[in-house]
């Protein structure tokens, strides 16, 4: 798995490529972790190229997710293939964490 940074206006930008199983999970928690505490206010994940999800990576996203509430960062999202996003929507994550399908739609959304 790699994970990428970048900026877009007021957006931080993680795009996650490959698979995140429990040894990956690791790397993808640090970056988020990283982001969090720069305190960057509009974090997107881009998913277009997450093939595949492990328990470990579904929890990075949950524990972090309460660290993004506490501080007022908007955390979304975008673009989960139907096997990942099923893995979401099983767990009933989809009504915890805002996920969209574009980054378009990430971007509106992370207000």
């Amino acid at each position: 798995m790699q994970v990428h940074h970048t900026d877009e206006a007021s957006y931080h930008i993680i795009a996650v490529v490959g698979e995140v199983d429990a040894s990956s999970s690791i790397v993808l928690d640090a970056a988020l972790e990283e982001a969090i505490n720069q305190k960057k206010q509009k974090i997107l994940i881009d998913c277009t190229e997450l093939h595949y999800i492990s328990s470990p990576g579904i929890g990075v996203f949950t524990s972090r997710l309460d660290d993004c509430e506490k501080i007022g960062i908007a955390l979304v999202l975008f673009g989960l293939n139907d096997k990942v996003f099923n893995v979401f929507r099983i767990l009933g994550l989809d009504q915890l964490i805002k996920i969209v399908k574009t980054k378009e739609e990430a971007k509106s959304v992370a207000k």
